[in-house]
């Protein structure tokens, strides 16, 4: 997942995530291997502090191209 690699790069600890969260550790070790999902009301500042975009924390690719926008028609 995307979130281990970004949160390594900005020299973080999964102790200091999860404080920044106001969840346990464990918590953050079980989003990184897949074990489980955060809130989708944490995604948002999870993605400010490691300096993202949402979708980037579900991907390992950091370099994803978008080729066009997503349909609106219905």
């Amino acid at each position: 997942r995307g979130l281990e690699p970004r949160r390594k790069a900005l020299g973080m600890t999964q102790q200091d995530l999860a404080e920044k969260l106001f969840v346990n550790r464990a918590a953050v070790a079980m989003w990184e291997t897949g074990t489980a999902l955060p809130r989708a009301a944490l995604l948002p500042t999870i993605a400010r502090l490691l300096q993202c975009s949402i979708d980037e924390l579900y991907t390992d690719d950091t370099a994803l191209e978008v080729t066009s926008p997503c349909s609106t028609a219905v």
